[in-house]
């Protein structure tokens, strides 16, 4: 008899944790898609649980930290006015300027670490390691564009509610896989975690293609040849390492994809050929 009621609670106890897994399912679930918001300049609506206001406080709090990691302000002070024309002229001469974000464009001192990201909020870093690699200010307006992108379609905050929504599912498969009395079901929560994280990897991949062709369609309303992003993409190709991880599990498509992704939306914004006279 003791043994039969022990059980019956065991079975009791994971009941518990399947209906509380299903309430931390539901709660996540509602929360993420109940948060949509319109982006004006690519004309759709995302789920986003910040606001403007805190993504640029956010950037701002970030930003001294990315800084110190990446060498701190360049004291290339020739090279961080072309970074500042080249970001004006995209901000002020493209949809980016339907903004409301202060877009700081920041030359870092890392002459190792060839790199370029944004921060939520109008926060962009290009390290001296990329920057002197670059041979054209077109191929400059390239590499500011696309990061201006991410920050234009609000990628970071975008990630947020990602994250958010893919702990609340980790959390509620866990807590319906875990049994203390069955040491093997931790796997089961470790492999639950690790789909989250490849979720997360792949919304990573798609925004770096995004943000690929709002590059072309930004750098293009500056005046810039979006072709020179093309040559971005083989610089980055030839100055990277062997041993890439695949495709599917890095959060920025290989250099040889981006290629055809690029060209194709060049075609598409200039399908009799891109004009003469635009800045190289």
């Amino acid at each position: 008899m003791y043994r039969s009621a022990r059980g019956g609670g065991g079975c009791s106890l994971g009941g518990g944790r399947i209906l509380i897994a299903l309430i931390l399912v539901g709660v996540a679930l509602f929360t993420y898609f109940s948060q949509r918001v319109y982006n004006p300049v690519t004309d759709e609506t995302q789920h986003i649980s910040i606001t403007p206001q805190q993504e640029v406080a956010l950037g701002l709090q970030a930003a001294p930290e990315m800084e110190q990691e990446f060498g701190g302000e360049s004291q290339d002070a020739q090279g961080q006015a072309l970074v500042d024309k080249v970001c004006a002229n995209i901000v002020k001469a493209s949809s980016a300027n339907q903004t409301d974000y202060p877009f700081e464009c920041h030359l870092l001192g890392d002459r190792q670490t060839i790199n370029a990201f944004a921060l939520p909020g109008g926060q962009v870093f290009v390290t001296e390691a990329l920057f002197k690699h670059l041979e054209t200010e077109g191929q400059l307006a390239g590499v500011l564009g696309h990061e201006i992108g991410h920050v234009v379609v609000r990628h970071g905050a975008e990630h947020i509610a990602k994250q958010q929504l893919t702990e609340g599912l980790t959390g509620a498969a866990v807590v319906a896989s875990y049994d203390p009395n069955n040491p093997n079901s931790a796997y089961a929560a470790q492999f639950a975690m690790l789909i989250g994280q490849l979720v997360t990897l792949k919304y990573g991949r798609d925004d770096e293609l995004e943000s690929d062709r709002l590059g072309v369609r930004f750098m293009s309303e500056a005046g810039y040849d979006p072709r020179a992003m093309l040559r971005v993409m083989q610089i980055l190709e030839e100055s990277s390492s062997g041993g890439r991880p695949p495709e599917f599990f890095s959060t920025h498509p290989n250099p040889e994809n981006r290629l055809q992704r690029i060209q194709q939306a060049i075609d598409e914004k200039y399908p009799s050929g891109v004009p003469n006279g635009m800045v190289q």
